[in-house]
């Protein structure tokens, strides 16, 4: 009862019945306005009339609260300026001039908020130009390009600035970011000239190169490969890295067939003018080498690679009996450097302190770390092979597939190595 009396009273305040018509009194400078007629009683129409204001006012109290509460009061403008432009025209009966007077204030506060983020903006674009403009004498486009794009990012994100400023403002940026583009574009496409010019010159040399891999004339054709290989040395130009490996390979490949040709060459005059048993001074070495195991590992790692340099000062063996005493020699080697490797990784495991344990154990040890050490070895091989199996057939892929073929043999001795050492230590051969 007393808020239908406080209705009535405001309706009162602020309107007024006549000839069964409802009004609003003038306000500001506004006129009297009918705001609807008289259904069951005048002052049932008042109230109605005081409850359809309170419902006005409920829409400017809430949207003047979300305003507070935002830090992007900017977006409350146009609703602000409907609801203002709605208290000249909204039917109901109250303090429309008290709320015209509150959206008018909350109208400027937000032209002031949105001239203070205007000039922040434009602060941020002009950071952004002026960043721009200065990378238009860099030469690291990769870095550059990132960012440019970076900064295309916060000129999107950034808001507005000054309606009679924004088409000059993105005329700048864009003629900016062009200018980048275009200078990389020419940069890129004089990098590319540039490489053509130097591939030529590498590509003369492998030609050359290639001519001259199987010459049988071995003392005038060492001396040209030497002099193409000074050549080679002396082209002052970098290329992409992997275009470089491909020529390099290339290259290498014509100078080592000719000069694997040349050591067989020179072994054979050797062992036609020089016959001596090599086989049975490669068979002491081989002997040595598996004894090898049985030493402390430092001194046997050094005897190990000794022995290696004395092999090679070896002249060849004839028949199949030479790829068998080189099996031998090479296997008694890995299983020593395999063998310090181990203990290297017992050692660096404990942290160079006394080994715990029983001797079962320690065997136990070495064996769990050689069986996880094969494991890795057969995945990688693995790759290797998977990669080697996707390789298109073609001459330009030969000298990469002779590598991957070579790496593969490479982890079958390491894996075949640790195994046979499992086997030795699982056997009280090893402690």
């Amino acid at each position: 009862m007393e808020q239908h009396d406080h209705l009535l009273a405001t309706a009162r305040q602020y309107g007024y019945v006549e000839d069964d018509q409802v009004w609003l009194r003038p306000f500001m400078t506004l006129p009297a306005r009918r705001v609807g007629q008289v259904k069951d009683s005048p002052d049932t129409s008042l109230i109605y009339f005081a409850q359809r204001f309170e419902l006005f006012r409920a829409k400017v109290e809430d949207l003047l609260a979300k305003m507070a509460a935002s830090d992007n009061k900017g977006s409350f403008l146009m609703k602000a300026l409907h609801l203002k432009e709605q208290v000249a025209s909204y039917d109901g009966l109250g303090d429309f001039e008290s709320l015209y007077h509150r959206l008018t204030e909350a109208e400027e506060g937000i032209n002031v908020t949105i001239a203070q983020n205007r000039e922040k903006n434009m602060a941020t674009k002009l950071g952004v130009l002026q960043e721009l403009e200065e990378l238009r004498d860099t030469l690291d486009f990769q870095t550059a390009t990132e960012r440019v794009k970076a900064l295309r990012q916060v000129w999107i994100k950034t808001g507005p600035v000054d309606k009679d400023l924004i088409e000059d403002m993105e005329d700048r940026f864009r003629a900016a970011v062009d200018a980048f583009m275009q200078r990389k574009r020419d940069f890129l496409a004089d990098k590319k000239a540039m490489t053509n010019r130097v591939q030529d010159k590498y590509m003369a040399l492998i030609r050359q190169s290639e001519a001259l891999q199987d010459s049988d004339d071995f003392e005038n054709t060492t001396r040209k490969l030497k002099q193409l290989q000074q050549e080679w040395k002396d082209i002052d130009a970098s290329l992409p890295r992997k275009q470089a490996n491909d020529l390099w390979t290339r290259f290498r490949a014509a100078h080592n067939h000719f000069f694997e040709r040349l050591k067989v060459h020179i072994n054979t005059k050797r062992t036609e003018n020089q016959p001596e048993d090599n086989l049975a001074r490669k068979r002491g070495l081989v002997a040595e080498a598996e004894a090898l195991l049985h030493r402390p590992m430092s001194e046997a790692v050094a005897r190990a690679k000794e022995l290696q340099a004395a092999w090679k000062k070896v002249g060849p063996v004839r028949g199949e009996e030479s790829d068998r005493v080189w099996e031998q020699f090479i296997a008694a080697c890995d299983k020593v450097f395999e063998l310090s490797s181990l203990e290297h990784y017992i050692r660096k495991r404990h942290g160079g302190a006394p080994e715990p344990g029983t001797r079962d154990d320690q065997i136990a040890a070495r064996v769990q770390a050689l069986r996880e050490f094969v494991k890795s070895d057969r995945q990688e091989q693995l790759v290797l092979e998977e990669n080697l199996s996707k390789l298109n057939v073609s001459p330009g892929n030969e000298s990469f597939r002779t590598m991957l073929q070579g790496k593969i043999r490479a982890f079958e001795r390491k894996i075949r190595t640790k195994n046979h050492l499992i086997e030795l230590l699982q056997k009280g051969v090893l402690v």
